[in-house]
């Protein structure tokens, strides 16, 4: 049966992928889930002699059941271009045993990318399907990556703005130069004085808000989301689980039906979910190995079954884990429920009034596909410099994360399956970061020298992405407070 998409909190109603796009947020505040997770039409076998564009193809329309062939190969066209620098898209490079696939070689060096590069193309598309006239307002917020993809998908596409908000001292240096020196006569990029999580909570707050939607709508506005609580975010990420799944069958590397594990370094859950939506339409996986850093809300709910935000919120090398409130996970959640829409408000109530809840035995017995993982800052910093010292290979911050939970899960399992770790952004991104934890002399370096002294230790071309950011003028400096965040919406508006 082909999948409608229904809400996480309530009943009944469905709605078709493209009115999922298009909304982002269910009016429940839930999140859109397919009604179905659909299995693939072709074998593995067959999808293994595909290219990335054409395996694309072979996913998302088991998901986008609404949209023409034509529409949907458009959009994958568009969006799987010369932005990419590899003709692969997403390559696996095999370092020390392991396949790190490289999901940072977009027009923004960052895995979301993978995703923020076809969305606008869906959305619009969506609009047209749907008879919209009104402007689409994209209102995000980032913990450093999402924001910067999504301002470059959307800028100056028409029928379209994009508001992000970000934590202003919760990203890296090049993160923040990227997103406020974005072009484009529709893009707003506002720093709030608060964490990742406050941000996220004020966007949801405003896509519930039915006051400002109805004055929205007077003023032909209405909302639309980029974070990956839209399913028009989360489809495409699937495709490179099953790309890469199929790369290792087709060099041999596999037998077809041989599980591989996935690492995933996660903050919002959404990649490693879209890993699970993978698994759910065929992909033979072993473990969904979740790794967080030192903010591992995620680890303690997978030992525990309780999920408890309340506690210190660290400021870490890898900021776009820096996360305590994972949105994603209601997806997850609502699967082990038994697609009890009740049960998942309630928990996610239970979240919003007392920050945690707690799943049932029977629901904790069906998270068996997930290992939960963590990484402390110094471990993270000594897999950098142990794999470039082993294998010449540069990783991020976030990479690190998970290749040093993955290690750390072999030696204590000694489970030998092939694993492919999730590579979710350049080391040119966190320069300082990485260049540091290669060799302490790098400490205290100017960001931008040490991306000259990367280049030199990795043999890797600085990307386009940062050369273009060195003398780029500042084009956003709007910095509010978080309680301030409708009324800077308001004010972009012209409410």
């Amino acid at each position: 049966m082909e999948p409608m998409y229904r809400s996480t909190r309530s009943e009944g109603k469905t709605v078709t992928a493209s009115q999922a796009i298009l909304k982002g947020l269910a009016e429940d505040g839930g999140l859109f889930v397919p009604t179905s997770i659909p299995s693939l039409d072709k074998s593995f076998a067959d999808i293994a002699k595909l290219n990335y564009q054409e395996t694309a193809y072979e996913v998302m329309k088991k998901f986008f059941t609404d949209f023409t062939e034509e529409e949907l190969k458009n959009c994958i066209t568009k969006a799987y271009d010369d932005k990419f620098d590899t003709k692969e898209i997403a390559p696996l490079v095999e370092k020390d045993g392991t396949y790190y696939l490289e999901l940072f070689h977009g027009a923004t060096i960052a895995f979301k990318d993978m995703a923020l590069s076809i969305l606008p193309h869906l959305l619009t598309t969506s609009a047209k399907k749907n008879h919209i006239t009104n402007e689409i307002v994209i209102l995000t917020a980032t913990s450093g990556d999402t924001g910067k993809a999504a301002l470059a998908g959307f800028a100056d596409v028409e029928g379209t703005s994009i508001i992000v908000f970000y934590p202003k001292n919760g990203v890296s240096r090049i993160q923040e130069r990227q997103m406020v020196t974005q072009k484009g006569k529709n893009t707003k990029v506002v720093g709030i004085t608060g964490n990742f999580d406050d941000a996220q909570s004020g966007v949801k707050a405003m896509f519930n808000n039915k006051e400002l939607a109805k004055t929205m709508a007077e003023k032909g506005y209405q909302f639309s989301s980029a974070n990956s609580i839209n399913i028009g975010r989360l489809v495409p990420q699937v495709v490179y689980y099953v790309y890469s799944y199929t790369r290792l069958l087709g060099q041999g590397v596999v037998k077809e039906g041989e599980p591989v594990n996935f690492v995933v370094p996660t903050g919002n859950f959404g990649n490693i979910l879209a890993a699970y939506y993978a698994k759910n339409m065929g992909v033979p996986v072993g473990k969904l190995i979740c790794a967080s850093n030192e903010n591992k809300v995620l680890f303690d709910f997978f030992e525990t079954g309780v999920y408890d935000k309340n506690r210190d919120f660290i400021l870490t090398t890898s900021p776009s884990m820096d996360i305590l409130i994972s949105s994603n996970l209601e997806r997850l959640i609502f699967k082990i429920a038994g697609e009890n829409a009740k049960a998942t408000a309630d928990m996610m109530n239970s979240l919003a009034t007392d920050g945690k809840y707690e799943v049932t035995d029977e629901m904790k017995a069906q998270l068996k596909d997930f290992v939960g993982g963590w990484a402390s800052e110094e471990e993270c910093a000594a897999e950098i410099k142990r794999v470039y010292d082993k294998t010449g290979y540069v990783m991020d911050t976030h990479t690190a994360v998970a290749s040093a939970v993955y290690h750390a899960y072999k030696e204590k399992t000694g489970d030998t399956a092939k694993t492919i770790i999730a590579s979710t952004a350049s080391p040119y991104k966190f320069g300082t970061s990485v260049m540091s934890a290669i060799d302490e002399k790098y400490k205290g370096m100017d960001d931008f020298a040490l991306i000259d002294e990367l280049e030199k230790v990795s043999g890797t071309k600085v990307p386009k992405a940062v050369e273009e950011i060195r003398s780029a003028p500042v084009l956003h400096d709007t910095v509010c407070e978080t309680e301030d965040m409708q009324k800077t919406v308001e004010g972009i508006l012209g409410l």
